[in-house]
């Protein structure tokens, strides 16, 4: 049976639903946000909102604060879902290296039956421009692409996100080009929650004091979830305020946060600033693009690739398209080989019949017999080639010449 994406996935996030909602690897510090949001309101419903609702005569006006209260939360709930459960803008993976990247290092070339093979290598670097400036991206090994400008790859996730921002475990999920602004106002959100909390239970505070004319003591000791969700509220809005005011700052200069410790480490202008207002329209006001993956589709057989070409030289004959020259010129070195051996056994078999004819041979003979013999000692080893040939195949003749002269390996494949 055929395996849908979400069942294949290569990165590290956890699928829910058949693959409708992705979370990141983790997920499970999701649930602490959850009670750290969910379990303070109700507290707050139960004994401080409920208390409120007659303290306002007109109209009721009482009940206000507590359904204001539960909305906002089921609110911040949602953007936290629509932040945590969706594609962050994550790039599909390659199965292969890009073809048109490749190229040849000489520098770091192997030895190879005596010659010098350029291993394959991928830049690393590339140079864009991106308005009117050059920015330089990088390959990433692990998905086997160039990352677009303001991508980077994300070590727990496992996977390139494009406008990478951070990795947040308290959503666990990254941040990224598809649910940035969902984060923000998620952050946002949680702060005015923090706010209303804080305040409506120091009303009820003040309620508690004109009715008893006690102290601000007393009126503490008659409702002591107030105070604690006073000074929970207090400490929360140091947290998600400070967050909220510093996201503020990094979408009026369109920066994300990964690359703010990065321009201010590496002394770099910010090439993406357009001015405040556009920089917010961006943000907010922009078609979120559609996910590049479709994690319930079916996983597609990739069709088996011919292996890459190791050398510079099978490279240009993937080129030309001209093999059949290729060919030819293996089988020619490989014959020249097989001569040589030919020639050495035929030179001894010389050797032992002027031997045994002892006089009877010319001077001058046994001299060019002695220099061929030398010559063929002076001969270099036979040296193994890698490549196949078709040479066995082909009815090629490694005769002697008759005068002491030997065929060429080119007359001899005649």
């Amino acid at each position: 049976m055929a395996k849908r994406v979400h069942q294949d996935w290569k990165g590290n996030n956890i699928f829910f639903l058949g693959g409708r909602l992705i979370f990141g690897p983790d997920a499970r510090s999701l649930l602490a946000t959850l009670l750290l949001l969910v379990v303070p309101v109700i507290i707050f419903c139960v004994f401080v909102a409920r208390h409120l609702r007659h303290k306002f005569s007109s109209y009721n006006a009482g009940y206000a604060i507590l359904i204001v209260a539960i909305i906002f939360t089921i609110h911040v709930l949602v953007l936290l879902l629509f932040t945590s459960a969706r594609d962050p803008g994550i790039l599909p993976r390659n199965l292969h290296p890009p073809e048109e990247e490749l190229r040849y290092e000489t520098s770091a070339s192997m030895e190879i039956g005596g010659r010098q093979t350029p291993s394959l290598q991928f830049p690393r670097t590339k140079e864009v421009m991106v308005n009117g400036f050059p920015v330089r991206v990088k390959y990433c090994d692990t998905c086997m692409l160039y990352r677009p400008p303001r991508c980077s790859h994300c070590s727990i996730c496992n996977n390139c996100v494009e406008r990478f921002d951070h990795h947040c475990p308290w959503v666990g999920q990254c941040i990224g080009l598809r649910n940035y602004r969902y984060f923000f106002c998620f952050v946002s959100s949680a702060t005015l929650l923090c706010i209303y909390v804080f305040a409506m239970s120091a009303l009820y505070i003040k309620f508690l004091m004109n009715d008893h004319h006690g102290t601000v003591w007393m009126a503490m000791k008659k409702s002591p979830a107030s105070v604690i969700l006073m000074a929970y509220s207090f400490i929360c809005l140091w947290f998600v305020g400070g967050l909220t005011g510093f996201h503020l700052y990094l979408i009026s200069t369109n920066q994300t946060t990964y690359e703010n410790f990065r321009f201010r480490a590496e002394n770099r202008i910010n090439v993406y600033n357009r001015g405040c207002f556009s920089n917010f329209f961006e943000v907010f006001c922009t078609k979120v693009n559609p996910s590049k993956n479709n994690f319930r589709a079916f996983v597609r057989e990739e069709p088996q690739r011919p292996p890459m070409p190791t050398t510079a030289r099978d490279v240009q004959a993937d080129d030309t398209g001209d093999d059949r020259r290729m060919k030819v010129e293996d089988d020619l070195d490989i014959g020249g080989d097989l001569l040589k051996i030919s020639q050495r056994h035929n030179i001894e078999d010389i050797e032992a019949d002027i031997r045994s004819r002892g006089s009877d041979v010319p001077h001058h003979n046994s001299i060019e017999a002695d220099s061929v013999l030398g010559s063929d000692r002076r001969a270099p080893t036979v040296q193994s080639d890698t490549r196949h040939s078709s040479w066995g195949r082909r009815s090629g003749s490694w005769d002697i010449a008759t005068e002491g002269s030997y065929a060429t390996p080119r007359e001899a494949y005649q």
